[in-house]
Parts: structure tokens; C-alpha cells; sequence
């Protein structure tokens, strides 16, 4: 089960990371694995919702049903996800104010099957990905 992570201190208050973090239409300007969500993002905030993401792993196109499963405004969002090939998918967002700034850490999990044949690749493009996200997070936020 390859586990990625990726944290960051981006100049910004919490809040204005949060909310750049959920802002749906303007997820792939920062989302490096991101391509569209078929059906606008998530209708609701909350514990329990849903949404369709279409993404890009390892330069393959890939569908993945998101389920919010943790929730903390402007502190934490935890998905997890089913996607093609059995593939299931977790992904933690935490913010942590510090000073005038925030340490964000971003951690992702993938399991099944199809994920045990490249397991190394997937870890080594899942990590690239986040940092670049950071990275771009940070740009828009800063």
C-alpha cells in the first residue's frame, strides 16, 4: 500500500488556504493529478457528501468517486475515494496555523491489486505531485 506525503509552509493565513482548497472551479489551477469534476465538485461541505473526480496518475486517466469522510473547517478534509481497477484511494488535507503563515501537509494512500505491480512508480509520481500542488497552492495563496 504506497503511502505519499508532501507538507509545505505557504505565507497565508489558514483560512485563505482553506479557502482556495475548496474552491471547486478553481481546483486545477493549483491540483497537479486533477483534469475536471464531471458534475461541478462536491454540492455540500459536509461529512458524508460525495463527488465525481476525473484525475491524472502516472499520465493515466482515472475516475474516482469521493466520499468526505473527516471534515474541520479551515484545519482538515479527509476523502476517500473508489477508483478504476479495484483501486481504493485516501486523501488527507491538514492545516496548521503558524504565525502569520500555515504548514500544510497533504497525505495520500492508494490499495488494491493494481497497485501492489507499481507501487514504486506510484510513490514516486503520487510524491512529485503533491509537492508541485503545494507548490502551486502556495502561488495563489502568497
Amino acid at each position: 500500500m504506497p503511502e505519499i506525503n508532501a507538507e509545505a509552509r505557504i505565507e497565508a493565513p489558514a483560512e485563505k488556504v482553506w479557502a482556495q482548497l475548496t474552491d471547486w472551479p478553481a481546483y486545477g489551477e493549483w491540483n497537479a493529478t486533477h483534469t475536471s469534476f464531471p458534475q461541478g465538485g462536491p454540492a455540500a461541505l459536509e461529512v458524508g457528501g460525495t463527488f465525481q473526480e476525473n484525475m491524472k496518475l502516472m499520465g493515466f486517466p482515472a475516475e474516482v468517486e469521493w466520499t468526505i469522510s473527516e471534515l474541520e473547517p479551515a484545519r482538515l478534509f479527509v476523502i476517500k475515494g473508489k477508483g478504476p481497477m479495484a483501486v481504493s484511494l485516501a486523501t488527507r488535507y491538514t492545516l496548521t496555523p503558524d504565525g502569520d503563515a500555515t504548514k500544510v501537509r497533504i497525505d495520500g494512500e492508494f490499495t488494491g491489486a493494481a497497485v501492489t505491480l507499481m507501487a514504486g512508480k506510484l510513490k514516486d509520481s503520487g510524491t512529485a505531485a503533491l509537492n508541485e500542488s503545494l507548490r502551486k497552492l502556495a502561488g495563489l495563496v502568497s
